[in-house]
């Protein structure tokens, strides 16, 4: 038997020349292949991460091609979203509606219909909005379905989502003073979305708006800002400072929240969801009356004369960690004024970098890279006068590295 023949048989080195042949096809197809080894991998992990679809074999090639010619794993992220139709719309009207959905309700759940806050998360990103703006701006984004946009009625948007609407194409930008019949200084971005109203200011004592809008925005729940240094003169009358005929529940638990909450959470205080209508209500110069309820709990508590709110946090305390903006005075009416100061606070910026990196990369960050992945995005936002989609770049590069 001549060596030759069998050497053939062995198969370990019909691997090796398989292995061989394998990267002989990929010089001669990409010029360079160490260069290029990975870019149809890379390309096809990027589109699979921003649209939620495999890429087909066309938009592969084309994808691959420019990484091949030099373009960075960023400046393609950019084009998918931007420009790589028909798939593009596919990262707004899926990824990016289930990246905002779980905002928009009580049970934090992706399986909601789409609504106007949604809407309105999707189209700030898309037009590479100020995304500071989503908690104070008179902004609100509707289609173009039948029924028209409702105070009383999500059906517009459920409409929209029935027919499969291109939410890239269909939204437009409109003053939502127009829409809702607030004065432009009573809208807040999402804060007064009627979606947010209904589940939000619905009920309760509006205290669900404050905390949520802090869970959503600034990624902090009420336990995470609890602090038992401030001041209790602006909690109201319905809690309790005896609860259970232990008033060191209150000194030691209930006063870490509420001294901060209730003094900022007065900016809603002209706001309610009616059930019976359907809609939001906004009453000017008269308090709701569920800031006055259950005033027999403590008689000496306080009473909510006006949306008058103050930052407890800003100046002591350990919620000074959240960043406070010194452009801002941490003090105002209403809650244009009160969404303004949390969304331009660090931790604002922060929060919205880590979403991202979440919903690109499937995962919290977890090491050395991934933190120093978050810091740059933080920067970035705040450079690109925080245009979120410049974020989804950034993390989609780098979870596809």
């Amino acid at each position: 038997m001549n060596n030759t023949a069998a050497s053939n048989r062995d198969p370990r080195r019909r691997t090796a020349q398989a292995v061989a042949l394998a990267l002989a096809i990929a010089s001669f197809a990409f010029g360079h292949p160490d260069a290029s080894a990975g870019n149809p991998e890379m390309a096809k992990r990027m589109f699979d991460r921003l649209t939620g679809t495999p890429p087909s074999p066309t938009k592969l090639t084309e994808l691959t091609n420019m990484l091949n010619g030099g373009a960075t794993l960023q400046d393609t992220a950019l084009f998918i979203m931007d420009k790589g139709q028909p798939h593009s719309s596919t990262f707004y009207s899926v990824t990016l509606k289930n990246f905002a959905t779980p905002w928009t309700n009580r049970d934090q759940t992706v399986f909601a219909p789409l609504n106007d806050y949604t809407a309105t998360v999707i189209g700030m990103v898309r037009d590479d909005k100020d995304f500071r703006g989503i908690l104070s701006d008179d902004i609100l984004y509707v289609g173009n379905a039948q029924p028209a946009y409702s105070t009383t009625s999500n059906a517009h948007y459920e409409a929209l989502e029935s027919d499969n609407a291109d939410l890239r194409v269909v939204l437009t930008e409109q003053q939502q003073s127009s829409l809702n019949g607030l004065p432009a200084t009573a809208t807040a971005g999402v804060i007064t979305s009627r979606a947010a109203a209904e589940a939000f200011f619905i009920d309760g004592t509006n205290r669900a708006m404050f905390r949520f809008t802090l869970l959503n925005h600034l990624c902090r729940d009420m336990e995470q800002v609890h602090d038992t240094s401030r001041p209790p003169d602006r909690i109201r009358q319905d809690v309790s400072r005896s609860p259970g005929g232990d008033s060191s529940v209150f000194l030691n638990n209930c006063i870490g929240c509420h001294s901060g909450m209730d003094p900022m959470a007065q900016a809603f205080a002209y706001y309610d969801f009616d059930e019976t209508q359907g809609k939001l209500v906004y009453t000017p110069g008269a308090v709701q009356p569920k800031y006055l309820i259950n005033s027999d709990n403590f008689k000496f508590g306080y009473v909510t004369p006006d949306d008058h709110w103050d930052n407890r946090w800003r100046l002591t305390g350990q919620n000074t960690l959240l960043g406070w903006s010194p452009q801002l005075e941490g003090k105002g009416t209403g809650a244009k004024s009160l969404g303004k100061e949390l969304a331009y606070s660090n931790a604002f910026a922060q929060c919205q970098v880590e979403k991202v990196f979440r919903s690109m990369c499937f995962r919290s960050p977890s090491n050395t890279d991934d933190r120093d992945a978050v810091a740059i995005g933080v920067q970035s936002l705040k450079d690109s006068n925080y245009n979120l989609k410049v974020v989804f770049a950034q993390a989609a590069a780098h979870c596809t590295e």
